[in-house]
């Protein structure tokens, strides 16, 4: 997690924050039209997100999903840049992003009818998938650190070579 903190200083553009928000857009929609595939015709009588079945998914459920990658994007700036909040701790970043998830996917529930409130069941089943989703980012973080300071290592000792012989 140190790396993250590296990370978290470099300048990123406009740009880079689209390339953010369309990148969960995109797997948030790949999930929930595999979801639509294989739940899609029990579910639709219980959630607006799942209204046309096996068929695939309304409009309004993607604008949505884009605004709420547009927050959760909103959320990784305030958190994870020391632009905002200076001094923090990964670990309390890390809490206070999956809090502000968590609390916006409570909002979009109860605006959107994503799902029946009332069900215990509908709550269990999205607390499994936003724990999954989140080991799934944080391995998929963790691997790319890695990988790129290997390769800093290995760029940093060439480069200490070439001091050598020079």
């Amino acid at each position: 997690m140190k790396g993250m903190v590296g990370k978290m200083e470099e300048r990123k553009t406009i740009y880079d924050y689209l390339a953010q928000v369309l990148m969960i857009f995109g797997f948030t929609m790949i999930i929930l039209n595999l979801f639509c595939y294989l739940f899609g015709e029990d579910a639709k009588e219980y959630s607006t997100m799942f209204a046309l079945g096996r068929e695939g998914i309304k409009t309004d459920t993607m604008m949505q999903y884009l605004m709420a990658s547009a927050f959760t994007v909103l959320f990784r700036f305030l958190f994870f840049t020391d632009m905002v909040i200076q001094n923090w701790r990964v670990v309390t970043r890390t809490i206070c992003m999956i809090v502000s998830e968590i609390l916006m996917i409570t909002v979009f529930v109860l605006v959107f009818g994503w799902f029946p409130v009332d069900m215990w069941q509908s709550w269990g089943l999205f607390l499994v998938c936003f724990g999954l989703c989140f080991a799934a980012s944080v391995t998929v973080t963790i691997t790319k650190e890695r990988v790129e300071n290997r390769k800093m290592e290995a760029a940093l000792k060439k480069l200490k070579e070439q001091k050598k012989t020079e």
